[in-house]
């Protein structure tokens, strides 16, 4: 089914060969929802085969630390699936696919129980139950943890899984591009394999994009150097719709020192254990923006308040506020927030058990993405199925802490099992070679550019610009600003240049990364320029309120010849007893 990799050789830059290879489903990425997709398309009697940029068991899902979203009811029994799927429904500000978080809701307890029977070492009750904590905007406690390291063992026990069913798999693989068959099906991929940089053609009978999500769009992120949004643009540029591109979730509490770790995750998980957020005057702000919940408010509302604190000149001199756990005391900081305690430790030369953390807000997560079905996570392209973070449909406006973990177990698994059955009931498709032949032109051209432009360099440019114009608070002027910039880019872009030979070529890599990442941003640029009002992590200074009148609706994006088009498409109604279910 799939070849070993040839030895190390000396590949001309301009050498236009590629090998092919064939598989029933190919899934892109191999992070939590990639691996929970290969173990149910295995599962389900398919030729199976993982691609990933990576190496297996590196992706960003082992960054996700506070735990999974799910009702269990081992701390409070009043919990159920239909209050989880009220509060995921109104901190998605009503905009999330109803049946989406009806489905979630309902089978992320048996996901959990399925991730503990494969072997997940969960935190315990007294009575041996899986301990839970609460998290910001949640009704109950239902957060199901490893200390704060819980994606970490989720993708311990996901590959173990995948390596004890010997699913194939192929790590710092680049896919450049999707093709289509003359029917419209989804049917190949073309692939850099960097360790030799030659080119690869993968042919399939269905693909699960799992990619993941594009952070590293923006200057300041929690986000790993791997979450470029590649799985956007290769969903784009194949016919896909994308939604809600507009709404990003900037996480309430990075680090905000030393430098080169700015923006690193400081978990949820600190607040649910009982940190308390103050200003340079020592006030406990959020008691006047949320006196209720306060630090366990929802994720936009906290970093909004942050956000205020911080311009308002109630920060720190390093633009920070101070986030407080040492009432908790040594034993229990060490024992409940391992990873943080080590984190500051090491990086800012903090100790939480007796210092003060600061914090300001950072990129975290992308709400927006490509449009997947609820029942199978398939898109509008004919045997082309996305699931975890590089999918949308769950999360609307605003997703809840610890809901990602749960949504790449659930519509992970969901894709396997639909990836499966429709390469069951069609054939193998045949992408059209004078398509191949355009695509491999197109991603050779960086090394046919001498004296071009840096790829590195444009990466950072677009992140600056991102985060200069399309942050937590926007406005037209701003937006407009952020798309000019864009377009530059997107001029020089066009003269990138790839330096040395192509094994291990990073300049090369970051060459197409850059074209796919200019991609993102005018889509996210120009939903949030169509989106006039506030709604969750879309705030707009200038049409500050939300407005359901007209705008209880998912902005559609996708390619109509070439240019970037949107269609508003009003939120579908729930029936009515699934309706009853939602408490605001």
């Amino acid at each position: 089914m799939w070849s070993k990799e040839s030895p190390v050789k000396n590949i001309p830059k301009d050498d236009s060969s590629y090998e092919t290879i064939t598989c029933d489903v190919l899934i892109v990425g191999a992070g939590g929802a990639g691996m929970r997709a290969a173990i149910a398309s295995f599962d389900g009697g398919a030729d199976t085969l993982i691609v990933c940029k990576t190496l297996l068991g590196k992706a960003h899902t082992v960054m996700a630390e506070g735990g999974i979203a799910a009702s269990l009811g081992n701390i409070d029994p009043n919990d159920s699936w239909e209050v989880h799927f009220s509060d995921t429904i109104v901190e998605g500000q009503s905009i999330s696919n109803w049946k989406t978080a009806y489905i979630y809701a309902k089978e992320v307890v048996d996901r959990v129980y399925e991730l503990e029977q494969y072997g997940a070492l969960f935190d315990r009750t007294d009575d041996g139950k899986i301990m839970q904590r609460p998290f910001g905007a949640h009704t109950y406690r239902r957060l199901c943890y490893i200390g704060d390291r819980t994606g970490l063992e989720l993708i311990r026990t996901l590959e173990d899984q995948v390596l004890k069913r010997k699913i194939p798999f192929m790590d710092e693989v680049e896919i450049t591009a999707l093709f289509k068959d003359a029917t419209g099906r989804a049917c190949a991929a073309l692939a850099i394999k960097n360790r030799t940089g030659e080119l690869l053609l993968i042919q399939f009978k269905a693909i699960i994009l799992a990619t993941g999500g594009c952070g590293k769009v923006y200057e300041v992120t929690s986000n790993s150097y791997e979450s470029t949004g590649d799985g956007l643009s290769l969903a784009y540029r194949a016919g896909a719709d994308l939604m809600d591109m507009e709404m990003m979730q900037f996480h309430p509490t990075g680090m905000i020192y030393p430098a080169g770790v700015r923006g690193l995750l400081v978990t949820e998980a600190v607040r649910g254990e009982g940190g308390i957020l103050t200003n340079v005057k020592g006030e406990r702000f959020m008691e006047r923006y949320d006196p209720k919940r306060k630090e366990l408010s929802a994720r936009d509302i906290v970093a909004r308040s942050i956000y205020t604190e911080i311009i308002e000149g109630r920060g720190t001199a390093n633009g920070a506020v101070y986030l407080d756990i040492t009432k908790r005391g040594p034993e229990y900081i060490k024992k409940k927030l391992p990873s943080m305690y080590y984190q500051f430790l090491e990086f800012a030369g903090v100790d939480i058990t007796k210092q003060k953390m600061e914090v300001a807000p950072t990129v975290h997560y992308h709400m927006g993405g490509v449009r997947a079905d609820p029942e199978t996570a398939g898109t509008n392209v004919p045997g082309f199925y996305a699931a975890g973070e590089v999918a949308c449909g769950l999360h609307g406006a605003n997703r809840l802490g610890g809901n990602s973990l749960g949504d790449i177990l659930v519509f992970g698994r969901r894709a396997g099992i639909a990836a499966a059955r429709f390469a069951k009931e069609n054939s193998m498709g045949r992408a059209a070679g004078q398509d191949i032949e355009g695509e491999v032109k197109r991603i050779l051209a960086p090394f046919d550019s001498p004296n071009g432009t840096n790829p590195f360099a444009l990466k950072e440019r677009i992140a600056a610009t991102m985060w200069k114009h399309v942050g937590i608070v926007r406005n037209e002027k701003d937006l407009r600003a952020g798309l000019a910039d864009i377009d530059v880019i997107a001029e020089d872009a066009k003269r990138v240049e790839a330096k040395g030979p192509r094994i291990y070529n990073e300049s090369w890599v970051a060459s197409i990364q850059v074209w796919n990442m200019v991609l993102e941003c005018r889509a996210i640029i120009t939903s949030a320029l169509e989106r006039t009002e506030s709604r969750g992590a879309h705030t707009r200074s200038d049409y500050p309120a939300k407005d359901d009148a007209h705008w209880l609706a998912n902005i559609i994006t996708r390619d109509d010849g070439g240019k970037m088009v949107h269609e508003v498409v009003p939120v579908q109604k729930p029936p009515p007893e699934v309706a009853a279910l939602i408490k605001e």
